[in-house]
């Protein structure tokens, strides 16, 4: 309908709000989702919020949820009659949920996630209520993050190394930090420690996180692979670097610069690689000298004298250097785009969710 919001829904967890949310919603207007989950589980929804404007009965906007399998109704919700708890556990697999409006005034509208009930713990918002009182048991923490909660309204503040400002919204700083994929969610791992007192920001994974100031706690997230393999986030030696091309430059006092390929290593100062001017599919290409499990990548542009740098890319992998697969993540239905830099300055990081196993990276 006309009025649905950001949506993102999977067979097993998803993230739903209505048109403009947090803005007022539109009048006059509808939203229906059908929720199904996997036979032989149920669904649970997370209430991030609910603010329709207030009527009798909910007359003039309303939330109701029903369920088809039991003909059971849950609602109508609006601000005189919200949710009772802000999980709501369901016997079904099946959930319909419909939100409509005629005139009105105000009312940011709706956020709700959903999962299966495989994942009880799970919400995009705040779920910070959940640690515990006990330092020893807040040490670390372990929620599922519903599909969805990277475009959801809220800050993020700090990056993957350092950790993040605790005022975060919460799943939407696992997207920024590479534990999970938007487009599937899953089960995070984060300790809460003590607070820094500078949160740089960063770009990653499609995020930009802001800067923030002095925090009492910040949430550190512990991948899967650091728990089972320490090395797992080492940077991979490249053995060898190929190109599809290279500039060769002649400055204005004729000396040549050659822009090979070699120069692609991040470390590399001065001028990078860059393909000759005009050249069609451009391709960089790394050889690890052997088959190793790559978890993700980081680009930075030439910052020497120019303002060189690559918007956005693909990533294919191969491990005889003949037959190439291109990386399609999580999703698997299309070749992934990754987003790239936005100047030559900053580095960018992104995720390689599920990893690569591949010696020759392009």
């Amino acid at each position: 309908g006309n009025g649905c919001g950001h949506t993102l829904l999977t067979p097993h967890s998803g993230t739903l709000s209505s048109k403009n949310y947090p803005g007022t919603y539109p009048n006059h207007t509808m939203c229906c989702w059908r929720l199904q989950a996997p036979p032989g589980t149920s669904i649970l929804l997370a209430f991030g919020d609910v603010d329709l404007e207030p009527s009798e009965h909910c007359a003039h906007s309303s939330l109701l949820l029903a369920d088809p399998q039991t003909g059971t109704a849950y609602g109508p919700y609006c601000r005189n009659s919200v949710p009772s708890a802000s999980l709501l556990v369901t016997n079904s697999s099946t959930v319909t949920v419909l939100f409509n409006s005629t005139s009105h005034r105000s009312g940011r509208g709706l956020l709700v996630s959903y999962a299966t009930s495989q994942h009880p713990g799970m919400g995009c918002r705040d779920i910070l209520g959940m640690w515990s009182s006990d330092p020893l048991l807040s040490m670390h923490f372990s929620v599922y993050c519903p599909a969805g909660c990277k475009d959801i309204h809220g800050d993020i503040w700090g990056n993957p190394s350092q950790g993040y400002r605790d005022t975060s919204v919460l799943c939407k700083a696992a997207v920024h930090a590479g534990v999970i994929a938007d487009e599937l969610g899953g089960q995070v791992t984060l300790s809460r420690e003590k607070g820094i007192t500078l949160y740089e920001s960063a770009f990653a994974n499609g995020l930009r996180s802001k800067r923030g100031s002095l925090s009492e706690k910040r949430l550190v997230f512990h991948k899967v692979c650091n728990l089972l393999f320490p090395d797992c986030d080492d940077v991979l030696e490249v053995v060898t670097f190929n190109a599809s091309s290279w500039w060769h430059e002649v400055d204005v006092l004729g000396q040549d610069r050659a822009w090979v390929a070699e120069r692609a290593a991040l470390s590399t100062t001065g001028h990078s690689w860059a393909a000759e001017p005009g050249a069609k599919a451009a391709w960089l290409e790394l050889d690890l000298g052997t088959r190793r499990n790559v978890t993700g990548i980081i680009t930075k542009g030439s910052s020497e004298q120019h303002n060189y740098y690559v918007m956005s890319y693909h990533v294919s992998s191969s491990r005889d250097g003949k037959n190439w697969r291109p990386y399609r993540g999580s999703s698997g239905q299309e070749d992934k785009v990754f987003e790239g830099n936005a100047d030559s300055q900053g580095e960018v990081s992104n995720a390689f969710i599920p990893p690569i196993i591949a010696r020759y990276i392009r």
